[in-house]
């Protein structure tokens, strides 16, 4: 609307506006020098223009009537309202006040770079599947056809091959042999008969390079660990072609070592048994160091020219890059952290289940059965993962990218344990393997300090969002189940991959990257804990933490032998434990002698025939027991006795 000007106000001059406003702002003069206490910038009084117009109502806000000043003087009281920083006391209170956290606590949210590139695949969704039945629909669609392509390739891959000649291939694993160890074969190796006939197809999975000896192991007199137990591997003097094997050598590892299979695609070969052979040196090919051993032993084998079928191969990498192209598509395109988790959870586990690293069964079909029957109670821990832990992390999160990278590439690490931690020389937290086993305590050091690192960052993380007080709570429970258990009587607390998982994970319930790296991680680590070895118990036995492993027991105290020639010899057992039943012997790893206690206590002699002339022969003593509901126990063996070619007698060392 227009207003009428006054009479005569046309004929203002325009100067009038600016006497109007030295009326309206009267100018004081200065005088510094009669007021040297004074700031340079001095209060004037103001008297609004619009306090004249009284349709104008600017609210409280804009009081026209304030005497703050218009320009900053010196005591401007607004300029020191910021609060005095609070100082770390070494005091219960200050310490309290410091894990507190900050007076606003700061929540923290990844911000995505490039944004609109991150959330346009998911708004692509959106944009043709509106509803989220629709999207729910496709997903499912999706986890279908991925199920469907990835059990026929598998099928496929090893179900209906057959050898020319020797049917369909007996599935080993990496670990598997003919002659598992010195007692389980019995006396004179009766139980792993036969020596010389027969032959059968096999097939072995990738990744075999790796299965090295966790455990001491004799190969005559000397003691191996942490390699391939792959014993001779030169050409006999039937000029084979892929070399002459030590019995207890590891069948899979033996073929790598004759070249007949690959270390990254697995795959088939036929094996022949040789009987008792002498000599095996010590050879080096295709990438694989064997051990030598320089007397007989009554089982050997070789390969036939039969195996090695190309179309016979592991296809757990192929599967794995199918499996790592759905999985990154789904990430990138799924925006609600539920569904996104549910179907990453999904396909890894299947992935590591079926293929990547299965429970060992010679049936495929019982490795299915396995892993159905792992994957309800392995679901149900996930949901829980999920509900406390995973969605404080992913909800709300538009870095997709970064999502996909950190979390999913992590996921993937962590469930394909086997072939990324476990090549770290790290095998088991004991003394012994720390000190025995060739980097150990470099990478103990370095995980240690890694892990100091992390949870150092994590903490002041926690703190920043003012939730330091309740985690420290939750991680003191936890600590205390854990020396609960510790202190349980006649067990021994086994922390596996799962319990790790679980452990660790809650203090990953951050929205910032680090934590998406660490929680994909522990993500992947329990699934292929589950998928591999089950909810295996974390308190044991401490027969069942041996697996193999020396007992600590007490070792027969051997005299000196009754040597009649070079070719015999004789031991006497005078004195023996109370509380044992009976001694064992081995000659050339194969037990030969099993004597138990008499009535009066005594032991038979044992008297033995060199088996082959000019050979060395080498002996080990060990106690056994008597089971009460029938079998026997055997305890730890000495260390190797040697009778040499020429008849003397060289004691086991102490």
């Amino acid at each position: 609307m227009r207003s009428e000007l006054p009479p005569g106000s046309s004929s203002r001059s325009p100067s009038s506006s600016f006497e109007k406003t030295s009326r309206d702002y009267p100018l004081d003069v200065l005088d510094h020098e009669h007021d040297p206490g004074s700031s340079q910038f001095v209060s004037l009084e103001r008297q609004s223009s619009d306090s004249d117009r009284p349709d104008l109502d600017l609210g409280d806000e804009y009081d026209t009537t304030s005497d703050d000043p218009l320009l900053p003087t010196s005591d401007v009281p607004h300029l020191h309202h910021r609060p005095p920083l609070q100082r770390f006391s070494c005091t219960l209170s200050g310490i309290r006040a410091w894990m507190d956290g900050p007076p606003k606590p700061h929540r923290y949210q990844i911000t995505p770079l490039l944004r609109r590139w991150q959330i346009a695949p998911g708004r692509l969704v959106e944009r043709h599947f509106p509803t989220q039945r629709a999207r729910l629909a496709v997903l499912l669609a999706c986890i279908g056809l991925w199920f469907v392509i990835f059990l026929s390739i598998l099928h496929s891959s090893v179900a209906g091959q057959e050898i020319d000649g020797y049917g369909v291939p007996v599935k080993l694993s990496c670990h598997a042999r003919l002659w598992p160890n010195s007692t389980d074969c019995g006396l004179n190796g009766d139980t792993c008969r036969p020596f010389d006939k027969g032959a059968f197809a096999f097939r072995c999975p990738a990744g075999c390079a790796d299965a090295m000896l966790l455990e001491p192991y004799f190969v005559g007199p000397e003691e191996y660990n942490y390699r391939l137990l792959v014993v001779g591997g030169s050409t006999g003097d039937e000029g084979d072609d892929f070399g002459v094997y030590r019995g207890d050598s590891a069948i899979c590892p033996a073929a790598l070592h004759a070249g007949l299979i690959k270390d990254k695609k697995g795959g088939c070969g036929v094996l022949s048994r040789r009987g008792e052979q002498t000599d095996f040196p010590a050879v080096k090919k295709n990438g694989v160091s064997s051990i030598g051993y320089s007397s007989y032993f009554p089982l050997s084998f070789t390969f036939a020219s039969e195996g090695g079928d190309s179309s016979c191969q592991d296809l757990r990498w192929p599967l794995f890059t199918f499996s790592l192209v759905v999985t990154t598509l789904l990430s990138l395109f799924i925006t609600s952290p539920s569904a996104f988790y549910g179907s990453i959870y999904f396909i890894v586990y299947f992935q590591v289940a079926l293929s990547s690293d299965p429970p060992y069964s010679p049936d495929y079909y019982e490795v299915v059965s396995t892993a159905l029957g792992r994957f309800l109670p392995c679901a149900f821990v996930g949901f829980a993962m999920y509900y406390f832990c995973v969605r404080k992390t992913l909800t709300d999160l538009e870095a997709h990218w970064d999502k996909t990278v950190l979390w999913l590439g992590s996921c993937w690490v962590g469930a394909l344990n086997t072939d990324t931690f476990d090549k770290i020389p790290l095998s088991r937290l004991t003394p012994h393997d720390i000190q025995q086993q060739p980097g150990a305590l470099l990478s103990l050091i370095i995980i240690v300090s890694v892990l100091v690192l992390i949870v150092i960052t994590q903490a002041f993380a926690f703190r920043q969002e003012g939730r330091m007080p309740r985690m420290l709570l939750l991680y003191g429970l936890l600590c205390l189940g854990v020396v609960a258990l510790m202190v349980v009587p006649h067990m021994n607390l086994r922390i596996h991959h799962y319990v790790l998982s679980l452990l660790f994970i809650p203090g990953t319930t951050l929205q910032t990257r680090p934590s998406l790296l660490y929680q994909g991680l522990l993500v992947g680590l329990f699934i292929n804990g589950i998928a591999r070895w089950g909810f295996d118990s974390i308190l044991q036995t401490s027969a069942a933490l041996l697996d193999g492993a020396q007992l600590g027991s007490i070792l027969p105290v051997i005299g000196a032998p009754s040597i009649f020639s070079s070719q015999n010899i004789e031991f006497d057992f005078p004195h023996i434990e109370p509380d044992k039943d009976g001694i064992s012997v081995l000659v050339n790893d194969v037990e030969r002698f099993r004597s138990f206690k008499s009535d009066d206590g005594a032991l038979d002699s044992f008297n033995w025939t060199r088996h082959m002339a000019n050979e060395p022969e080498y002996f080990r003593f060990g106690y056994i027991k008597v089971n009460a509901l029938g079998g026997i126990w055997y305890e730890d063996f000495t260390k190797p006795g040697t009778w040499g070619a020429d008849g003397e007698w060289r004691a086991p060392a102490i």
